[in-house]
């Protein structure tokens, strides 16, 4: 079960590279995603970056709509752009070349560069790797209905000891419109998610998934 940092995650693509790697699994690094970003936010050069409230700073090549909401603490990065009413909540660190689109709330994330979630998303808890992309409407839900801790699940069950966890999304990842990705996913690299699907527990690497019956390995 290849859920680790390591499996799914090129860290030279976020500023989050030496703080990941002290863990082994993603999610061992949620808790610590605030102290992260004021520690990153005080070393910034200000030739670069904006402190446009206070914990909050963004890329002077960044692109923000007047209508969206940064929420401290926050770092916007380089040729990213944060459309027409999203909703960052905070505790969000955003590499280079995002989207952050119209309507999207972030809250306690990590996107890596290049990552798009460009349309109507909800990403909680949750860390999205390099060029991953989530489509229109999709969403990680990341508190289980009976508020038990989260268990992520494939061929062994791991405790992760949490009770907010969203998804883990490896590089390369496409999430298909309107899809729900509950509490406890891991997608691996490479893989795609077909529209409006249900996904819990893990999705294999280079993989393409249907239904949860029906997980299918990339050709070519």
């Amino acid at each position: 079960m290849n859920v680790t940092i390591a499996d799914l995650l090129d860290l030279s693509h976020t500023m989050a590279a030496d703080y990941l790697s002290q863990f082994q699994y993603p999610w061992q690094a949620l808790d610590g995603i605030k102290e992260l970003i004021l520690s990153l936010g005080a070393g910034l050069s200000p030739e670069e970056y904006d402190q446009v409230a206070e914990h909050v700073w963004v890329h002077k090549s960044a692109k923000v709509a007047p209508t969206a909401y940064l929420g401290a603490p926050c770092i916007i990065g380089p040729d990213t752009e944060v459309r027409h009413c999203a909703f960052i909540r905070g505790s969000a660190l955003v590499g280079a070349g995002c989207v952050v689109g119209n309507s999207v709330e972030l809250k306690n994330v990590i996107l890596f560069d290049n990552v798009q979630t460009p349309h109507y998303n909800y990403v909680g808890d949750s860390i999205l790797g390099y060029k991953s992309h989530m489509g229109a409407g999709s969403i990680t839900s990341n508190v289980k209905s009976d508020k038990t801790l989260v268990v992520v699940k494939g061929d062994t069950q791991i405790e992760t000891g949490r009770k907010k966890m969203g998804a883990i999304l490896g590089d390369f990842v496409e999430i298909g419109c309107n899809s729900v990705l509950n509490p406890g996913t891991v997608i691996g690299r490479h893989s795609s998610v077909y529209p409006t699907s249900c996904v819990r527990g893990v999705v294999p690497e280079n993989s393409i998934y249907k239904d949860k019956d029906h997980i299918v390995t990339r050709e070519g």
